[in-house]
């Protein structure tokens, strides 16, 4: 059977859909066929960048060592963007942020786990890197994301008052652009329409749970394929 994780934040806020089954079939699909590679090389790039002063050279080298050639393609196309965004920026601090836990209702919670936070001059400043290439967050689902960052930021008050930006690395004509996001000029969503949205997530995740039960463990199911009949069960304790 398919490992169903708790979705982040971020993937709860792209993966809604206003049908609960809609949404189940979704997360399905993600379990069966999960992402084969992370985008976590361009956060450490971002700190060799802004606080270790590692040259922009030495960070594309360390990324031209991985070793798969479509995932050295994917961050290289996103990296100089990287760099001319934070081009002459010289934070005075620089720091990591806990994760923290949203509770999307029926007892699910979800972890975010913002990537960085920055200081420059008293104004802290938080941005989150949206690197999907396409169908990136957009109208209701970025709102919703934003409503929910607002809640999670404003439980820290030395978060509360940080800028928090969107930076959106989606891929145009088949070429990366950088989209800037000021979050403060995005829509919220009310009340009633966030719990209802929530509701729907929730309801959609615990179908997606329960299908996924139904389905064989393939795993077992290969173990038993290529058991050698002769050797019974003697090491089956092992």
């Amino acid at each position: 059977m398919a490992e169903l994780k708790v979705p982040s934040l971020q993937h709860l806020a792209r993966n809604w859909r206003p049908d609960s089954n809609m949404i189940k079939k979704i997360l399905v699909r993600l379990a069966t066929s999960p992402p084969t590679f992370s985008y976590n090389p361009l956060f450490s790039a971002v700190r060799d960048l802004l606080v270790f002063g590692v040259s922009y050279e030495q960070v594309v080298e360390g990324i031209r060592k991985i070793r798969r050639m479509g995932v050295r393609k994917n961050l290289l196309g996103v990296l100089p963007l990287i760099r001319d965004h934070f081009a002459g920026v010289a934070p005075d601090f620089f720091q990591a942020v806990d994760r923290r836990y949203y509770p999307a209702g029926r007892g699910l919670m979800v972890p975010f786990e913002p990537p960085m936070i920055y200081g420059i001059g008293g104004q802290l400043y938080f941005p989150w890197f949206s690197f999907w290439r396409h169908n990136p967050l957009a109208r209701e689902r970025l709102s919703l994301f934003v409503t929910l960052v607002d809640e999670v930021l404003l439980q820290d008050p030395d978060l509360e008052k940080a800028r928090f930006e969107v930076l959106d690395f989606r891929a145009l004509n088949g070429k990366r652009e950088l989209r800037v996001l000021d979050a403060c000029e995005i829509p919220r969503v009310d009340e009633a329409k966030k719990m209802e949205m929530l509701s729907t997530f929730a309801e959609g995740f615990f179908l997606a749970q329960a299908e996924l039960k139904k389905q064989p463990d393939k795993a077992a199911e290969e173990k038993e394929e290529i058991r050698d009949p002769n050797q019974g069960e003697m090491f089956e304790d092992f």
